[in-house]
């Protein structure tokens, strides 16, 4: 029976690729499922024989440690540059993106409070 090993929803195409390349170097037998239209499915990546699963765990246990360590490393970097995003820096970057938006939260506080506003008389 096959069991679900590594879901894919929200994961960068990039990250998937690597996990794919992975198990495939590792031997193990995977096949993809696709949320589907709606998104009503489960995207991940199943183990057809769960007797592998432990095996393919620790490998992607392993993957994903690296991982986590080599985007602390570069995060890091960009601090000591001074090149991490601020709220500033996207402000001055993206002018007109960051006002449309301060727009929508102001309209959506504004109807989400009108109903309540009104029984202030």
């Amino acid at each position: 029976m096959a069991t679900l090993l590594f879901r894919l929803g929200n994961v960068p195409e990039e990250e998937a690729d690597e996990v794919r390349h992975l198990l495939d170097r590792h031997g193990f037998d995977t096949f993809e499922s696709r949320a589907g239209f709606w998104g009503l499915g489960v995207a991940a990546i199943w183990l057809r024989d769960k007797d592998d699963y432990d095996a393919a765990r620790g490998v992607l246990d392993a993957y994903q440690r690296g991982l986590a360590e080599r985007l602390r490393e570069e995060r890091e970097a960009l601090a000591a540059r001074g090149a991490t995003p601020t709220l500033w820096g996207r402000l001055w970057h993206h002018p007109v993106r960051m006002l449309l938006v301060a727009m929508a939260l102001a309209g959506i506080v504004t109807l989400t409070l009108l109903p309540f506003l009104g029984l202030i008389d």
